[in-house]
């Protein structure tokens, strides 16, 4: 056995809801690594959907990585929501036309804050939202309802609005070497026969399996 088959929208026949969204997500600047869910019971296969104000003139790219879980609802703020902050209106005027056209920024006056990326085994809860340019390092858990506005670290758990750390899953040496190990590298047949190592909590056991 070899764990489910990762170019299969919806693996689990009974339970639509959920779909390994690398084969549904057409957006050139959107990259989804293989196994990574999203969780909906209204289209799952739209995951497109909750990534907003994703303009293809701006260019910012979302990356996400393998094995990620996305619950239903979880919003990923673009780059392109940004307004002006130098004026004294944050107001964009120049989208309506009718002379307020010569209002309109120039790209350099606009906030821009990078690509936003999620790493490998990343628990994402329902109706989080990520802001635009924010880094989530592998195996970190955002709880439910979250605005993550800042970088997160690998393995530490955020809660709240503005959402803070709450904890680090594992110590600063174990996380190192879970980052290492990156067992969401292996192939498929090595992760299925290590599995009860990957889901257990000793990182030494994991770094000993072949």
């Amino acid at each position: 056995m070899k764990g489910p088959d990762p170019t299969e929208a919806h693996p689990i026949a009974a339970f639509p809801q959920v779909c390994f969204i690398r084969n549904t997500v057409t957006n050139p600047n959107i990259e989804i690594g293989e196994y990574t869910y999203y969780d909906d019971p209204v289209d799952s296969g739209n995951f497109e959907r909750n990534v907003l104000y994703h303009y293809p003139f701006i260019g910012d790219r979302l990356v996400i990585g393998r094995y990620c879980a996305i619950a239903r609802g979880v919003k990923f703020i673009m780059n392109g929501a940004n307004h002006k902050l130098s004026g004294i209106s944050t107001y964009p005027f120049n989208i309506f036309g009718h002379g307020w056209e010569a209002a309109a920024p120039r790209p350099e006056e606009l906030p821009y804050k990078g690509d936003t990326v999620v790493g490998n085994d990343v628990w994402i809860g329902i109706e989080a939202m990520i802001m635009p340019g924010v880094r989530i390092g592998d195996g970190a858990i955002v709880a439910a309802r979250s605005v993550v506005a800042r970088d997160v670290a690998p393995y530490t758990v955020m809660v709240g609005n503005p959402a803070l750390p709450v904890k680090q899953r594992f110590s600063s040496e174990k996380v190192a070497a879970l980052q290492e190990i990156a067992w969401w590298n292996w192939d498929a047949e090595k992760v299925t026969r290590n599995l009860a190592h990957i889901v257990a909590g000793d990182v030494d056991a994991l770094r000993r399996c072949t």
